[in-house]
Protein backbone atom coordinates (compact mmCIF):
# COMPACT_ATOMS: atom_id res chain seq x y z
CA UNK A 1 0.00 0.00 0.00
CA UNK A 2 2.94 2.72 1.05
CA UNK A 3 4.52 2.04 -2.22
CA UNK A 4 1.20 2.09 -4.09
CA UNK A 5 1.30 6.11 -2.32
CA UNK A 6 4.64 6.90 -3.45
CA UNK A 7 4.37 6.31 -6.90
CA UNK A 8 0.91 8.22 -6.93
CA UNK A 9 2.63 11.18 -5.23
CA UNK A 10 5.23 10.94 -7.85
CA UNK A 11 3.16 11.59 -10.85
CA UNK A 12 0.53 14.10 -8.32
CA UNK A 13 3.99 16.41 -7.72
CA UNK A 14 5.06 16.05 -10.96
CA UNK A 15 1.74 17.26 -12.56
CA UNK A 16 2.10 19.95 -9.85
CA UNK A 17 5.04 21.34 -10.69
CA UNK A 18 4.72 21.31 -14.63
CA UNK A 19 1.35 23.88 -14.07
CA UNK A 20 -1.00 20.69 -15.70
CA UNK A 21 -2.97 21.70 -12.57
CA UNK A 22 -3.58 24.66 -10.02
CA UNK A 23 -5.10 22.63 -7.48
CA UNK A 24 -3.38 22.95 -3.93
CA UNK A 25 -0.86 20.15 -3.26
CA UNK A 26 -0.59 18.43 -0.15
CA UNK A 27 3.16 17.85 0.92
CA UNK A 28 4.78 14.90 0.01
CA UNK A 29 5.34 13.96 3.83
CA UNK A 30 1.45 14.72 4.35
CA UNK A 31 -0.19 12.62 1.56
CA UNK A 32 2.74 9.67 2.20
CA UNK A 33 1.45 9.61 5.76
CA UNK A 34 -2.02 7.94 4.58
CA UNK A 35 0.18 4.80 3.23
CA UNK A 36 1.38 4.15 6.86
CA UNK A 37 -1.89 3.45 8.18
CA UNK A 38 -3.06 0.09 8.96
CA UNK A 39 -6.56 -0.30 6.90
CA UNK A 40 -8.44 -3.36 6.42
CA UNK A 41 -9.48 -1.57 3.02
CA UNK A 42 -7.45 0.85 1.11
CA UNK A 43 -6.55 4.32 -0.79
CA UNK A 44 -6.67 4.86 -4.39
CA UNK A 45 -5.50 7.60 -6.73
CA UNK A 46 -6.94 6.57 -10.11
CA UNK A 47 -10.52 7.20 -9.37
CA UNK A 48 -10.50 11.05 -8.26
CA UNK A 49 -12.02 12.00 -11.15
CA UNK A 50 -15.44 9.93 -10.31
CA UNK A 51 -14.87 11.47 -6.98
CA UNK A 52 -14.81 14.92 -8.13
CA UNK A 53 -18.67 14.48 -9.61
CA UNK A 54 -21.94 14.70 -8.38
CA UNK A 55 -25.15 13.93 -9.66
CA UNK A 56 -25.53 17.45 -9.73
CA UNK A 57 -22.79 18.08 -12.86
CA UNK A 58 -22.03 21.46 -11.92
CA UNK A 59 -19.54 21.04 -9.76
CA UNK A 60 -15.60 19.62 -9.65
CA UNK A 61 -13.34 19.76 -7.05
CA UNK A 62 -10.74 16.92 -7.14
CA UNK A 63 -9.66 15.06 -3.83
CA UNK A 64 -5.97 13.56 -3.88
CA UNK A 65 -7.33 10.45 -2.23
CA UNK A 66 -10.15 7.84 -2.11
CA UNK A 67 -10.69 5.35 0.92
CA UNK A 68 -12.30 2.50 0.22
CA UNK A 69 -13.11 1.58 4.21
CA UNK A 70 -12.60 -2.26 4.94
CA UNK A 71 -13.97 -1.65 8.18
CA UNK A 72 -15.54 1.62 10.41
CA UNK A 73 -12.09 1.29 12.16
CA UNK A 74 -10.78 2.12 9.03
CA UNK A 75 -12.73 5.76 8.51
CA UNK A 76 -12.00 6.40 12.35
CA UNK A 77 -7.95 6.17 11.81
CA UNK A 78 -8.33 8.26 8.38
CA UNK A 79 -10.09 11.09 10.40
CA UNK A 80 -8.11 10.36 13.51
CA UNK A 81 -4.96 10.95 11.24
CA UNK A 82 -6.36 14.09 9.98
CA UNK A 83 -7.10 15.16 13.50
CA UNK A 84 -3.95 14.67 14.86
CA UNK A 85 -2.26 16.63 11.60
CA UNK A 86 -3.48 19.57 13.50
CA UNK A 87 -4.75 23.23 13.12
CA UNK A 88 -2.11 23.82 10.69
CA UNK A 89 -3.05 21.03 7.95
CA UNK A 90 -5.50 22.40 5.16
CA UNK A 91 -6.48 18.50 4.91
CA UNK A 92 -10.78 17.43 4.66
CA UNK A 93 -12.64 14.63 4.76
CA UNK A 94 -15.66 14.23 2.91
CA UNK A 95 -17.88 10.76 2.83
CA UNK A 96 -19.73 10.41 -0.39
CA UNK A 97 -23.17 8.05 -0.92
CA UNK A 98 -23.89 7.59 -4.29
CA UNK A 99 -22.89 10.42 -5.49
CA UNK A 100 -26.37 12.09 -5.23
CA UNK A 101 -25.60 15.87 -4.15
CA UNK A 102 -26.27 18.64 -6.76
CA UNK A 103 -23.52 21.16 -6.01
CA UNK A 104 -20.26 19.53 -4.91
CA UNK A 105 -21.55 18.83 -0.95
CA UNK A 106 -19.74 15.26 -1.10
CA UNK A 107 -16.83 16.58 -2.61
CA UNK A 108 -13.07 17.18 -0.78
CA UNK A 109 -11.39 19.80 -2.60
CA UNK A 110 -7.66 18.30 -2.06
CA UNK A 111 -9.28 15.84 0.76
CA UNK A 112 -10.25 12.47 1.24
CA UNK A 113 -12.87 11.23 0.38
CA UNK A 114 -14.78 8.20 1.89
CA UNK A 115 -16.72 5.77 -0.28
CA UNK A 116 -19.15 4.93 1.82
CA UNK A 117 -20.56 1.90 -0.76
CA UNK A 118 -16.96 -0.11 -0.08
CA UNK A 119 -18.03 -0.43 3.86
CA UNK A 120 -18.91 -4.08 3.59
CA UNK A 121 -18.25 -5.16 7.20
CA UNK A 122 -21.32 -3.80 8.77
CA UNK A 123 -23.62 -6.46 7.81
CA UNK A 124 -27.30 -5.72 7.27
CA UNK A 125 -29.67 -7.60 9.98
CA UNK A 126 -33.22 -7.83 10.62
CA UNK A 127 -34.83 -8.14 14.09
CA UNK A 128 -38.22 -9.07 13.34
CA UNK A 129 -40.83 -8.80 16.98
CA UNK A 130 -42.56 -6.51 18.50
CA UNK A 131 -40.59 -3.38 17.66
CA UNK A 132 -38.87 -4.08 14.34
CA UNK A 133 -35.87 -2.51 13.03
CA UNK A 134 -32.87 -3.02 10.85
CA UNK A 135 -29.32 -2.81 11.34
CA UNK A 136 -27.51 -1.53 8.24
CA UNK A 137 -24.20 0.28 7.35
CA UNK A 138 -24.21 3.58 6.28
CA UNK A 139 -23.02 3.22 3.21
CA UNK A 140 -26.09 0.85 2.09
CA UNK A 141 -28.56 1.69 -0.39
CA UNK A 142 -32.12 1.92 0.20
CA UNK A 143 -33.19 -0.54 -2.61
CA UNK A 144 -31.07 -3.09 -0.49
CA UNK A 145 -32.67 -2.17 2.49
CA UNK A 146 -35.80 -2.77 1.03
CA UNK A 147 -35.51 -6.52 -0.71
CA UNK A 148 -33.58 -7.08 2.85
CA UNK A 149 -36.55 -6.30 4.82
CA UNK A 150 -39.24 -7.60 2.25
CA UNK A 151 -37.96 -11.51 3.14
CA UNK A 152 -39.56 -10.81 6.73
CA UNK A 153 -42.75 -9.15 5.32
CA UNK A 154 -41.54 -6.11 6.68
CA UNK A 155 -40.47 -2.53 5.01
CA UNK A 156 -39.17 0.87 6.41
CA UNK A 157 -41.87 3.57 7.60
CA UNK A 158 -40.65 6.66 5.34
CA UNK A 159 -38.89 6.69 2.20
CA UNK A 160 -37.62 8.96 -0.80
CA UNK A 161 -38.38 8.75 -4.20
CA UNK A 162 -35.18 7.68 -5.09
CA UNK A 163 -34.11 4.48 -3.37
CA UNK A 164 -30.68 4.30 -5.08
CA UNK A 165 -29.63 5.91 -2.43
CA UNK A 166 -27.45 5.76 0.97
CA UNK A 167 -28.77 5.62 4.26
CA UNK A 168 -26.01 7.65 5.85
CA UNK A 169 -26.24 10.14 2.92
CA UNK A 170 -30.74 10.96 3.19
CA UNK A 171 -30.02 10.99 7.09
CA UNK A 172 -27.90 13.57 6.52
CA UNK A 173 -30.67 15.39 4.85
CA UNK A 174 -33.91 14.12 6.01
CA UNK A 175 -35.27 12.05 3.71
CA UNK A 176 -38.37 12.77 2.48
CA UNK A 177 -41.58 11.21 0.08
CA UNK A 178 -45.08 10.78 0.30
CA UNK A 179 -45.23 9.09 3.37
CA UNK A 180 -43.41 11.94 5.62
CA UNK A 181 -47.16 13.70 5.95
CA UNK A 182 -47.56 10.10 8.36
CA UNK A 183 -44.47 8.85 9.31
CA UNK A 184 -42.32 11.63 9.56
CA UNK A 185 -39.38 12.37 7.25
CA UNK A 186 -37.09 9.27 7.80
CA UNK A 187 -34.98 10.77 10.40
CA UNK A 188 -37.75 10.47 12.54
CA UNK A 189 -37.76 7.05 12.26
CA UNK A 190 -34.16 6.12 13.79
CA UNK A 191 -33.50 4.23 16.94
CA UNK A 192 -30.33 4.55 17.23
CA UNK A 193 -26.74 5.88 14.89
CA UNK A 194 -23.05 4.77 15.04
CA UNK A 195 -20.98 8.21 14.15
CA UNK A 196 -17.48 8.81 13.45
CA UNK A 197 -16.81 12.15 14.25
CA UNK A 198 -14.76 15.08 13.55
CA UNK A 199 -12.07 13.77 16.02
CA UNK A 200 -11.61 10.09 14.82
CA UNK A 201 -14.20 8.76 17.88
CA UNK A 202 -16.64 6.23 17.31
CA UNK A 203 -19.76 6.69 19.01
CA UNK A 204 -22.82 4.99 19.56
CA UNK A 205 -25.92 7.33 19.92
CA UNK A 206 -29.75 7.38 20.71
CA UNK A 207 -32.58 9.33 22.28
CA UNK A 208 -30.97 7.42 25.56
CA UNK A 209 -27.35 7.13 24.72
CA UNK A 210 -25.37 10.25 23.78
CA UNK A 211 -28.54 12.26 22.65
CA UNK A 212 -26.81 15.22 21.84
CA UNK A 213 -24.78 13.51 19.24
CA UNK A 214 -27.51 11.54 17.90
CA UNK A 215 -30.21 14.42 17.26
CA UNK A 216 -26.92 16.67 15.93
CA UNK A 217 -26.36 14.12 13.15
CA UNK A 218 -30.11 13.53 11.98
CA UNK A 219 -30.62 16.25 9.39
CA UNK A 220 -27.17 17.85 10.39
CA UNK A 221 -25.06 18.20 6.84
CA UNK A 222 -22.38 15.62 7.42
CA UNK A 223 -21.14 18.73 10.31
CA UNK A 224 -20.69 16.45 13.50
CA UNK A 225 -19.40 13.14 12.15
CA UNK A 226 -20.29 9.91 9.59
CA UNK A 227 -22.70 7.90 9.79
CA UNK A 228 -21.67 4.29 9.85
CA UNK A 229 -24.71 2.03 10.80
CA UNK A 230 -28.13 3.05 11.41
CA UNK A 231 -30.87 1.44 13.56
CA UNK A 232 -34.19 2.07 11.11
CA UNK A 233 -37.38 1.27 12.48
CA UNK A 234 -39.70 -1.15 10.61
CA UNK A 235 -43.60 -2.20 10.11
CA UNK A 236 -45.20 -5.24 8.23
CA UNK A 237 -45.28 -4.58 4.01
CA UNK A 238 -47.94 -4.92 2.32
CA UNK A 239 -47.72 -6.78 -1.14
CA UNK A 240 -49.80 -4.52 -2.95
CA UNK A 241 -50.40 -0.78 -3.86
CA UNK A 242 -52.98 0.69 -5.95
CA UNK A 243 -51.38 3.96 -7.61
CA UNK A 244 -53.78 6.68 -8.71
CA UNK A 245 -53.32 10.07 -10.61
CA UNK A 246 -55.50 12.62 -11.21
CA UNK A 247 -55.90 16.26 -12.25
CA UNK A 248 -57.19 19.85 -10.66
CA UNK A 249 -57.46 22.69 -12.71
CA UNK A 250 -56.92 25.00 -10.03
CA UNK A 251 -54.36 25.36 -7.13
CA UNK A 252 -56.89 26.03 -4.41
CA UNK A 253 -58.88 22.79 -4.34
CA UNK A 254 -55.32 20.95 -4.97
CA UNK A 255 -54.01 22.33 -1.91
CA UNK A 256 -56.88 22.23 0.37
CA UNK A 257 -57.79 18.33 -0.71
CA UNK A 258 -54.41 17.29 0.07
CA UNK A 259 -54.33 18.97 3.31
CA UNK A 260 -57.94 17.63 4.02
CA UNK A 261 -55.81 14.12 3.10
CA UNK A 262 -53.14 14.69 5.13
CA UNK A 263 -55.08 15.26 8.39
CA UNK A 264 -57.64 12.86 8.34
CA UNK A 265 -57.43 9.43 10.05
CA UNK A 266 -58.33 6.82 7.77
CA UNK A 267 -56.42 7.98 4.24
CA UNK A 268 -54.28 7.21 1.73
CA UNK A 269 -50.87 5.68 2.53
CA UNK A 270 -48.78 7.84 0.08
CA UNK A 271 -49.15 11.43 -1.23
CA UNK A 272 -47.63 13.84 -3.35
CA UNK A 273 -48.66 16.52 -5.58
CA UNK A 274 -46.82 17.58 -8.49
CA UNK A 275 -47.19 21.03 -10.91
CA UNK A 276 -47.01 20.79 -14.78
CA UNK A 277 -46.56 23.80 -16.69
CA UNK A 278 -47.03 24.22 -20.78
CA UNK A 279 -47.09 19.50 -20.68
CA UNK A 280 -50.29 19.00 -23.46
CA UNK A 281 -51.23 15.56 -23.35
CA UNK A 282 -50.31 14.69 -19.78
CA UNK A 283 -53.12 11.91 -19.46
CA UNK A 284 -52.07 10.45 -23.01
CA UNK A 285 -48.21 10.17 -21.05
CA UNK A 286 -50.17 8.37 -18.03
CA UNK A 287 -51.81 5.84 -20.52
CA UNK A 288 -48.00 4.22 -20.84
CA UNK A 289 -48.29 2.93 -16.87
CA UNK A 290 -52.27 3.93 -15.85
CA UNK A 291 -55.92 3.08 -16.96
CA UNK A 292 -58.18 5.36 -16.59
CA UNK A 293 -61.22 5.16 -15.13
CA UNK A 294 -63.23 5.98 -17.61
CA UNK A 295 -61.69 5.76 -21.08
CA UNK A 296 -64.31 7.58 -22.80
CA UNK A 297 -64.34 10.60 -20.88
CA UNK A 298 -60.28 10.62 -21.06
CA UNK A 299 -60.02 10.83 -24.64
CA UNK A 300 -62.25 13.39 -24.58
CA UNK A 301 -60.17 15.61 -22.30
CA UNK A 302 -59.05 19.00 -23.27
CA UNK A 303 -58.12 22.27 -21.53
CA UNK A 304 -56.22 25.36 -22.61
CA UNK A 305 -54.87 25.91 -18.75
CA UNK A 306 -51.17 26.24 -18.87
CA UNK A 307 -50.86 25.03 -15.52
CA UNK A 308 -52.32 22.13 -14.19
CA UNK A 309 -51.98 20.01 -10.62
CA UNK A 310 -51.20 16.55 -10.38
CA UNK A 311 -52.38 14.40 -7.42
CA UNK A 312 -50.48 10.93 -6.75
CA UNK A 313 -51.90 8.89 -3.71
CA UNK A 314 -51.59 5.32 -3.10
CA UNK A 315 -53.80 2.80 -1.30
CA UNK A 316 -51.39 -0.60 0.08
CA UNK A 317 -53.05 -3.36 0.44
CA UNK A 318 -52.81 -7.48 0.41
CA UNK A 319 -54.69 -9.34 -2.52
CA UNK A 320 -57.34 -11.04 -0.01
CA UNK A 321 -58.22 -7.54 1.01
CA UNK A 322 -58.54 -5.67 -2.65
CA UNK A 323 -62.81 -5.39 -1.80
CA UNK A 324 -61.73 -3.49 1.32
CA UNK A 325 -59.17 -1.59 -0.72
CA UNK A 326 -61.44 -0.35 -3.36
CA UNK A 327 -64.23 0.85 -0.66
CA UNK A 328 -61.55 3.03 1.12
CA UNK A 329 -60.46 3.90 -2.23
CA UNK A 330 -63.79 5.11 -3.45
CA UNK A 331 -64.78 6.85 -0.33
CA UNK A 332 -61.82 8.93 -0.21
CA UNK A 333 -61.99 9.47 -3.75
CA UNK A 334 -65.53 10.87 -3.33
CA UNK A 335 -64.40 13.83 -1.16
CA UNK A 336 -61.80 15.05 -3.44
CA UNK A 337 -62.35 18.01 -5.98
CA UNK A 338 -60.52 16.44 -8.82
CA UNK A 339 -61.38 16.56 -12.74
CA UNK A 340 -63.74 13.69 -12.91
CA UNK A 341 -62.44 12.48 -16.66
CA UNK A 342 -58.68 12.63 -15.15
CA UNK A 343 -59.01 10.02 -12.91
CA UNK A 344 -55.97 7.11 -13.52
CA UNK A 345 -54.72 4.04 -11.50
CA UNK A 346 -53.07 0.87 -11.51
CA UNK A 347 -52.05 -1.90 -9.26
CA UNK A 348 -48.12 -2.62 -8.64
CA UNK A 349 -46.07 -4.39 -6.13
CA UNK A 350 -44.90 -3.17 -3.05
CA UNK A 351 -41.60 -2.84 -4.39
CA UNK A 352 -42.30 -1.76 -7.76
CA UNK A 353 -44.32 1.65 -6.80
CA UNK A 354 -40.99 2.30 -4.35
CA UNK A 355 -38.62 1.89 -6.64
CA UNK A 356 -40.69 3.51 -9.52
CA UNK A 357 -38.16 6.58 -10.49
CA UNK A 358 -34.95 3.20 -10.69
CA UNK A 359 -37.64 2.61 -13.91
CA UNK A 360 -37.37 6.46 -15.16
CA UNK A 361 -33.69 6.45 -14.59
CA UNK A 362 -33.08 3.10 -17.28
CA UNK A 363 -34.63 4.83 -19.78
CA UNK A 364 -33.33 8.54 -19.53
CA UNK A 365 -29.69 6.64 -19.26
CA UNK A 366 -30.50 5.12 -22.78
CA UNK A 367 -31.19 7.93 -23.98
CA UNK A 368 -28.10 9.64 -22.00
CA UNK A 369 -30.80 12.34 -20.36
CA UNK A 370 -29.65 10.89 -16.84
CA UNK A 371 -25.63 12.30 -16.38
CA UNK A 372 -26.43 15.92 -17.74
CA UNK A 373 -26.38 18.90 -15.25
CA UNK A 374 -29.38 18.85 -12.52
CA UNK A 375 -29.59 22.70 -11.33
CA UNK A 376 -32.16 21.52 -8.59
CA UNK A 377 -34.07 23.87 -6.61
CA UNK A 378 -35.48 22.32 -3.00
CA UNK A 379 -38.01 24.33 -0.83
CA UNK A 380 -39.58 24.05 2.49
CA UNK A 381 -42.58 26.44 2.38
CA UNK A 382 -44.86 27.53 4.84
CA UNK A 383 -48.80 27.15 4.37
CA UNK A 384 -49.68 30.57 5.69
CA UNK A 385 -47.54 31.79 2.11
CA UNK A 386 -47.66 28.92 -0.20
CA UNK A 387 -50.56 30.52 -2.53
CA UNK A 388 -48.37 33.89 -2.73
CA UNK A 389 -45.75 31.88 -3.86
CA UNK A 390 -47.58 29.85 -6.34
CA UNK A 391 -49.14 32.70 -8.17
CA UNK A 392 -45.44 35.21 -8.59
CA UNK A 393 -43.53 31.09 -9.63
CA UNK A 394 -46.52 28.81 -11.38
CA UNK A 395 -47.85 32.19 -12.97
CA UNK A 396 -44.99 34.59 -13.82
CA UNK A 397 -41.15 33.36 -13.30
CA UNK A 398 -41.67 29.90 -14.84
CA UNK A 399 -44.57 30.32 -17.22
CA UNK A 400 -42.55 29.43 -20.14
CA UNK A 401 -40.84 26.20 -17.88
CA UNK A 402 -40.51 22.69 -19.28
CA UNK A 403 -37.48 21.00 -17.80
CA UNK A 404 -38.26 18.90 -15.83
CA UNK A 405 -41.03 17.56 -12.47
CA UNK A 406 -41.87 19.97 -9.63
CA UNK A 407 -42.88 18.41 -6.46
CA UNK A 408 -45.44 20.70 -4.01
CA UNK A 409 -47.07 18.35 -1.26
CA UNK A 410 -47.83 19.40 2.70
CA UNK A 411 -46.47 17.57 5.21
CA UNK A 412 -47.63 17.63 9.64
CA UNK A 413 -44.96 19.34 11.83
CA UNK A 414 -45.78 16.89 14.65
CA UNK A 415 -44.12 14.74 12.67
CA UNK A 416 -40.42 15.88 12.80
CA UNK A 417 -38.24 15.85 15.57
CA UNK A 418 -37.17 19.69 16.22
CA UNK A 419 -34.29 18.66 18.43
CA UNK A 420 -32.32 17.26 15.02
CA UNK A 421 -30.37 19.80 13.15
CA UNK A 422 -33.20 20.11 9.84
CA UNK A 423 -34.98 23.80 10.30
CA UNK A 424 -38.71 23.85 9.49
CA UNK A 425 -41.27 26.58 9.29
CA UNK A 426 -42.94 26.91 12.61
CA UNK A 427 -46.66 26.38 11.09
CA UNK A 428 -48.30 22.63 11.40
CA UNK A 429 -48.23 22.28 7.88
CA UNK A 430 -45.64 23.58 5.14
CA UNK A 431 -45.02 22.28 2.12
CA UNK A 432 -42.03 20.49 0.39
CA UNK A 433 -41.34 22.07 -2.91
CA UNK A 434 -39.13 20.78 -5.25
CA UNK A 435 -37.98 22.07 -8.72
CA UNK A 436 -36.22 18.97 -10.62
CA UNK A 437 -34.56 20.96 -13.30
CA UNK A 438 -32.42 19.00 -15.92
CA UNK A 439 -30.64 21.08 -17.81
CA UNK A 440 -28.35 20.25 -21.27
CA UNK A 441 -25.72 22.95 -22.91
CA UNK A 442 -23.93 26.50 -20.73
CA UNK A 443 -27.13 28.35 -21.90
CA UNK A 444 -29.96 26.19 -20.16
CA UNK A 445 -27.89 25.80 -17.23
CA UNK A 446 -27.16 29.41 -16.98
CA UNK A 447 -30.91 30.18 -17.41
CA UNK A 448 -31.81 27.95 -14.93
CA UNK A 449 -29.80 29.36 -12.27
CA UNK A 450 -31.26 32.29 -13.09
CA UNK A 451 -34.55 31.28 -12.85
CA UNK A 452 -33.75 29.62 -9.18
CA UNK A 453 -32.29 33.01 -8.25
CA UNK A 454 -35.09 34.95 -9.09
CA UNK A 455 -37.85 31.96 -7.07
CA UNK A 456 -35.38 32.93 -4.06
CA UNK A 457 -35.31 36.65 -4.50
CA UNK A 458 -38.81 36.66 -4.86
CA UNK A 459 -39.59 34.72 -1.58
CA UNK A 460 -36.78 36.68 0.31
CA UNK A 461 -38.81 40.15 -0.75
CA UNK A 462 -42.38 39.11 -0.37
CA UNK A 463 -41.19 37.59 3.54
CA UNK A 464 -42.39 34.12 2.21
CA UNK A 465 -40.40 32.21 4.82
CA UNK A 466 -38.94 29.56 2.19
CA UNK A 467 -35.94 27.06 3.60
CA UNK A 468 -34.14 25.18 1.41
CA UNK A 469 -34.22 21.49 1.77
CA UNK A 470 -30.67 20.25 1.00
CA UNK A 471 -29.31 23.77 1.40
CA UNK A 472 -26.89 25.41 -1.16
CA UNK A 473 -25.29 28.47 0.56
CA UNK A 474 -21.53 29.75 -0.27
CA UNK A 475 -21.29 32.52 2.48
CA UNK A 476 -21.83 32.81 6.38
CA UNK A 477 -24.52 35.23 6.46
CA UNK A 478 -26.16 33.08 4.40
CA UNK A 479 -26.14 30.52 6.85
CA UNK A 480 -26.81 31.79 9.56
CA UNK A 481 -30.22 33.32 8.27
CA UNK A 482 -30.79 29.82 7.43
CA UNK A 483 -30.61 28.51 10.76
CA UNK A 484 -31.63 31.96 12.43
CA UNK A 485 -31.99 30.98 16.17
CA UNK A 486 -30.35 27.48 15.77
CA UNK A 487 -26.90 28.99 14.37
CA UNK A 488 -25.41 29.37 17.68
CA UNK A 489 -26.65 26.03 18.61
CA UNK A 490 -25.08 24.37 15.68
CA UNK A 491 -22.08 26.17 15.29
CA UNK A 492 -21.79 24.92 19.38
CA UNK A 493 -21.87 21.62 18.42
CA UNK A 494 -19.23 21.40 15.10
CA UNK A 495 -17.03 22.99 17.82
CA UNK A 496 -17.44 20.11 20.06
CA UNK A 497 -17.46 17.15 17.17
CA UNK A 498 -15.94 18.60 14.86
CA UNK A 499 -13.45 21.49 16.15
CA UNK A 500 -10.92 21.64 13.13
CA UNK A 501 -14.21 21.68 10.35
CA UNK A 502 -12.48 18.37 9.21
CA UNK A 503 -15.87 16.87 7.74
CA UNK A 504 -18.00 17.69 4.94
CA UNK A 505 -16.03 20.15 4.15
CA UNK A 506 -18.19 20.56 0.36
CA UNK A 507 -21.42 21.86 2.40
CA UNK A 508 -19.54 25.12 2.87
CA UNK A 509 -20.81 25.99 6.00
CA UNK A 510 -17.41 26.28 7.97
CA UNK A 511 -14.47 26.73 6.41
CA UNK A 512 -11.03 24.57 7.16
CA UNK A 513 -8.61 27.79 7.34
CA UNK A 514 -5.48 27.14 8.78
CA UNK A 515 -3.54 29.78 11.59
CA UNK A 516 -0.74 29.48 9.39
CA UNK A 517 0.26 26.72 6.42
CA UNK A 518 3.28 24.87 6.38
CA UNK A 519 6.65 26.17 4.07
Amino acid sequence: MKQLVLQYLKLFLLLGLSGVTTEHVPKYDVLASLGTLPLDGHFSFHDLPAAARDFGNLSSFPPVAVLHPGSVADIARTVRHVFLMGEHSTLTVAARGHGHSLYGQSQAAGGIVIRMESLQSVKMQVHPGASPYVDASGGELWINVLKKTLKYGLAPKSWTDYLHLTVGGTLSNAGVSGQTFRHGPQISNVNELEIVTGRGDIITCSPEQNNDLFHAALGGLGQFGIITRARIALEPAPQMVRWIRVLYLDFVSFTEDQEMLISAEKTFDYIEGFVSINRTGILNNWRSSFNPQDPERASQFETDRKVLFCLEMTKNFNPEEADIMEQEVHALLSQLRYTPASLFHTDVTYMEFLDRVHSSEIKLRAKGLWEVPHPWLNLIVPRSTVHTFAKQVFGKILEDNNNGPILLYPVNKSRWDNRTSVVIPNEEVFYLVGFLHSAIGPHSIKRTLNLNNQIIEFSNKASIGVRQYLPNYTTEPEWKAHYGARWDAFQQRKNTYDPLAILAPGQRIFQKTPASLPL
